[in-house]
C-alpha cells in the first residue's frame, strides 16, 4: 500500500519522500486530511501517460460497439453569415 504524507511533512522531508517512491512505489500526499496528489516513479508516469491506441481502436472496443446505434447527420446546408471587417 502507498505511504501517506501530510503536505507539510512531504515538503519538509521531500528527499525521503522521493527515496520512498523509488523503493516502495507511489506515495500519496494529503492536504487537510484529503488525498490530493500522488508522487510516483517516472517510469510509471510514462507508462500511464502513453497513448493506448488509436481513436478507431478505442471506438471499436467501446461499450457501444455492436449496439447498432444509428447516428444521423443533419443534411441541411450551412446558414449564410456576414462577417464585418
Amino acid at each position: 500500500m502507498a505511504g501517506v504524507w501530510p503536505l507539510q511533512e512531504a515538503k519538509n522531508r521531500f528527499s525521503e519522500l522521493v527515496d520512498r517512491v523509488l523503493k516502495e512505489g507511489a506515495q500519496v500526499v494529503t492536504r487537510h486530511g484529503r488525498k490530493v496528489v500522488v508522487v510516483l516513479p517516472y517510469e510509471d508516469y510514462e507508462r500511464l501517460a502513453r497513448p493506448q491506441g488509436s481513436l478507431a481502436e478505442y471506438l471499436l472496443h467501446s461499450p457501444l460497439a455492436g449496439s447498432e446505434l444509428v447516428v444521423e447527420r443533419e443534411r441541411s446546408l450551412p446558414r449564410d453569415i456576414e462577417i464585418e471587417s
